[in-house]
């Protein structure tokens, strides 16, 4: 498990939100779990799209480096980095 100090990791994450979305199509949930499931999955989005963010980032810095540009100067965007 990479269960991190801020929460699940990111397949950790994916794998809560497939099991909550299961429970979601069950006809049977109650609505006080229904409001809690809701409310862990938007928990769980939230952190996913961070960890999207930040590798992101990471990624765009190793891709500048590797081709000789400092990520912070103006003309080291995303068009540049990726032609």
């Amino acid at each position: 498990m990479t269960e991190t100090e801020s929460g699940p990791g990111y397949a950790e994450a994916l794998a809560e939100l497939d099991e909550i979305l299961s429970d979601l199509e069950a006809d049977d949930i109650d609505v006080d779990v229904l409001a809690t499931k809701v409310e862990r999955a938007a928990e769980l989005i939230r952190l996913c799209q961070g960890r999207i963010a930040t590798a992101r980032v990471q990624v765009e810095k190793v891709v500048a480096e590797l081709a000789g540009l400092d990520p912070a100067e103006p003309g080291a965007d995303d068009e540049t980095l990726f032609e």
